[in-house]
């Protein structure tokens, strides 16, 4: 598949370990409205596990796509509470978050493991969103770049340029996750300007230019108009604000160029 030349902006809502089945139905049917309503925007929801198959159904047919917000880097076998890639296929789930801060720094996972999955998904043809960030100690160290550069260079470890396409970037602080802080909208283009100067180097100029990179970190539909602004901010991973409606529908609206 060739590269966009002009990526359009895309928005994800990670609805965590929120909702229920009727609370994530409702939620859905408002954000398929949400997303009729603002052609030239890439929507993905991630709701938890067991409401994958109610919210593709509303879904289906629709702008919005369905993700999942993990998968195992295994294709089967006794592994207890894993869930695969063609499980998440068979689900109607196109897409899936690797490398999330909550599970890098609350459940452990390495880049190792960050890597695997992402290369099984991409291999499965699951599309991926690659979450990268530092956290406090390391922005206040003058970490930020060194952290962000070592999560790609080892999450996109043996990625091959054709699996590029089905390859989103999303840069989100740990220090503004849920924490109500966000990154300036100048601090935010200042990262995302060099992690594409780092995909350039491992894969080419253009390559770079065309990879989305979205940004992650209490965005509201207050700040959202200014972040997505920025010219290397191609959209937003959204977390708390995702869960509210109309909040998440003018987030949607404010990606739109």
């Amino acid at each position: 598949m060739p590269l966009p030349q002009r990526p359009i902006p895309i928005v994800g809502g990670n609805w965590k370990m929120n909702t229920t089945r009727a609370t994530g139905s409702d939620l859905a049917r408002a954000v398929r409205a949400s997303a009729e309503a603002a052609p030239g925007v890439e929507v993905v929801v991630f709701p938890p596990f067991p409401y994958l198959m109610s919210v593709g159904e509303i879904l289906k047919g629709g702008p919005v796509a369905l993700g999942a917000q993990d998968v195992s880097e295994r294709a089967d076998g006794a592994f207890t509470g894993e869930v695969s890639c063609a499980m998440l296929r068979d689900c109607g789930a196109s897409w899936v978050l690797a490398g999330h801060s909550e599970r890098r720094h609350v459940i452990g996972e390495s880049d190792a493991l960050v890597n695997a999955k992402t290369r099984a998904a991409l291999a499965a043809g699951i599309s991926v969103i690659l979450c990268v960030g530092e956290k406090l100690e390391q922005r206040e160290a003058g970490q930020t770049n060194v952290v962000n550069e070592t999560q790609i260079r080892a999450g996109l470890a043996g990625v091959e340029p054709n699996a590029l396409s089905c390859l989103v970037i999303a840069y989100e602080p740990v220090w503004a996750i849920g924490t109500g802080r966000t990154a300036s909208p100048a601090d935010a283009q200042a990262a995302h300007a060099h992690i594409r100067k780092v995909l350039a180097s491992i894969y080419s100029p253009d390559h770079a230019s065309a990879i989305r990179i979205q940004y992650g970190g209490s965005v509201t539909s207050s700040n959202a108009a200014e972040l997505f602004a920025q010219p290397d901010v191609n959209g937003g991973l959204i977390g708390g604000a995702s869960l509210k409606p109309v909040d998440f529908g003018q987030i949607i609206a404010s990606a739109k160029r």
